[in-house]
C-alpha cells in the first residue's frame, strides 16, 4: 500500500473525531480557568492594608506580631515577605536574598496551568482546521464513489467538514482571552509582591543607619 492511500485511509474516518478531541481540550481549558480563578479570588489581598501594617508594625519593631499576621497565608506577597523577616537578624543582604529566592519558587504558583491555555489558544484554530481539511478530503472522495449524483450528494458532507473550524475558533477564543487576564493578574501580583519586599528591604537597610544616628547622640 502505497503511503498517499495510508494518509486517504486515515483521512476518510473525517473530522469528527477531530471535533471530540478540541470538545475534550476545551473542557480542560474550562477546568483550568475554574481551578485559576479560584486561586486568584482565595489569595487576594488587601494591598494597601498590608503595607500599612509593614510600616507601622516594622517602624515599632514589632516582629512576633507581623510574623502572626503573615504566617499561614497562601497570598505570595505575605509569603515573600515571611521568608524576609525570617532572615531579619542576619541582614539586608540575608532578607533580600530570601525574598528574591521565595518569589522565584512561588512564581510557579501564579502561572500554574497558564501554558495550556496559551497554547490551546494558538493551535486549536490549526486543530480545528485539520479536521476540515480531512473532511474535506472525505467529501471528494465520497463524491468520486458516486459519480453521476452531482455535488449535492457531498454538500452536507463539506458543511460538517467546515463545522471543525469553527468549532476550532470557538474552542481557541475563550482560552486566549482567560490567558491575557490571568497573565494581568500574574504581573500585577509580582508589582504588589515586589513593593512589599521593597518596603521590608528599605527598612532593613536604613536600620543599622539609623542606630548609629541614635548611638552618636
Amino acid at each position: 500500500m502505497h503511503l498517499t492511500d495510508q494518509f486517504l485511509h486515515v483521512a476518510l474516518f473525517g473530522a469528527e473525531w477531530v471535533l471530540w478531541l478540541l470538545i475534550a481540550l476545551s473542557v480542560a481549558s474550562f477546568a483550568v480557568m475554574i481551578e485559576r480563578l479560584w486561586y486568584f479570588s482565595s489569595t487576594k489581598i488587601d494591598f494597601e492594608g498590608l503595607l500599612r501594617d509593614l510600616h507601622d508594625l516594622l517602624r515599632k519593631k514589632d516582629f512576633a506580631a507581623l510574623r502572626s499576621k503573615l504566617e499561614g497565608k497562601e497570598a505570595i506577597e505575605m509569603q515573600v515577605v515571611t521568608a524576609g523577616l525570617v532572615e531579619i537578624d542576619h541582614g539586608a543582604d540575608s532578607v533580600g536574598e530570601a525574598m528574591r529566592g521565595a518569589k522565584a519558587r512561588l512564581k510557579g504558583r501564579l502561572e500554574r496551568n497558564l501554558a495550556y491555555l496559551g497554547t490551546l489558544g494558538n493551535n486549536a484554530p490549526f486543530v480545528g482546521l485539520f479536521g476540515t481539511v480531512l473532511g474535506v478530503i472525505k467529501a471528494f472522495h465520497d463524491l468520486s464513489a458516486k459519480k453521476g449524483q452531482g455535488p449535492e450528494a457531498v454538500m452536507g458532507s463539506l458543511s460538517e467538514a467546515l463545522i471543525a473550524t469553527a468549532v476550532g475558533l470557538l474552542v481557541a477564543i475563550p482560552a486566549v482571552v482567560a490567558f491575557n487576564w490571568f497573565q494581568r493578574q500574574v504581573r500585577s501580583r509580582i508589582a504588589q509582591t515586589d513593593a512589599a519586599a521593597h518596603s521590608v528591604l528599605t527598612w532593613v537597610q536604613g536600620e543599622p543607619a539609623a542606630s548609629q544616628i541614635a548611638k552618636a547622640k
